[in-house]
């Protein structure tokens, strides 16, 4: 069954239908996702890359894309200058630029700069002929320098918007100001901010105690994606994973999860996950 698509009012008469078929490439028609995320060798550095419980291929940048395309389904997300450089080898996929990043080496207040600008993400599609279906951004709320995350992530959307691009707000209450960055009530509240700010999708990581039931309605037009989080044993993974579906997820973002292991094992999880999301399996 198809799910019939909002088409948010910023999106131009001209670019309405590329806004429709790059929805309905990311959510196969059904107004959910099912992201591969690909942006950690920045955020985390070589930590979730190599060591003790990882698999040696993950080593190698390539795995990521190896996954993706042996899996055939989901939106692989990730940096512009990645996808530069093995995009040429995996043209049938379908892809998510992460368009800003951050190393966690800081202590300073959480800011993230953009990397890349939606024009040039654009130009890049123009250029290159790749599925890019649209952008990401990252947003910390409780910064200090929360309102300049603020007023770029308003500007992404509507540019984003504009060329007929989908837009995902990974939205995270992060800083010296907030006490736990897990109080289901304040990630709710995040959930609110990439509403208002006009977000297809947002990415949080979903507490299970009354936050699907508090963000309720909220989300009929902004779908809330589940981070994966920290890799754990495959059946525990997928069985949170199906209960983050069923109480009102619009979807997995997932990384480590997948790409710490090799690639039988990844791409099962790929596919048992498509099953969950998309099938209700």
């Amino acid at each position: 069954m198809q799910e019939k698509t909002n088409i948010p009012l910023d999106v131009p008469f001209n670019m309405k239908e590329d806004y429709l078929l790059n929805f309905k490439k990311a959510t196969e028609g059904k107004g959910k996702m099912l992201i591969i995320a690909g942006d950690q060798r920045i955020e985390h550095l070589n930590a979730d890359f190599y060591g003790k419980n990882i698999h040696p291929d993950d080593a190698d940048p390539e795995h990521l894309f190896r996954i993706a395309e042996s899996a055939g389904v989901g939106v692989l997300a990730c940096q512009l200058g990645l996808i530069s450089k093995y995009g040429s080898d995996y043209r049938g996929l379908r892809y998510l630029v992460k368009l800003n990043s951050k190393t966690n080496l800081s202590k300073a207040e959480p800011f993230s700069e953009m990397l890349t600008t939606v024009k040039e993400v654009n130009d890049f599609k123009k250029e290159t002929g790749l599925s890019v279906v649209g952008v990401g951004y990252t947003l910390y709320l409780g910064s200090k320098r929360e309102s300049e995350m603020l007023k770029t992530a308003a500007d992404v959307v509507r540019e984003a918007h504009g060329n007929g691009l989908i837009v995902v707000l990974w939205a995270y209450p992060r800083g010296k100001a907030v006490k736990d960055e897990t109080d289901p009530h304040l990630i709710a509240g995040a959930v609110g901010v990439a509403v208002s700010l006009g977000a297809d999708f947002v990415k949080v990581n979903c507490p299970k105690e009354n936050f699907f039931k508090e963000v309720g309605k909220m989300s009929s037009k902004t779908g809330i994606l589940c981070a994966g989080g920290e890799a754990v044993e495959k059946e525990k993974f997928l069985e949170t994973c199906k209960k983050e579906m069923e109480l009102g997820g619009a979807g997995i973002a997932v990384g480590r999860n997948i790409h710490q292991k090799g690639l039988k094992e990844a791409v099962d999880t790929v596919k048992a996950l498509h099953q969950i999301i998309f099938k209700n399996a």
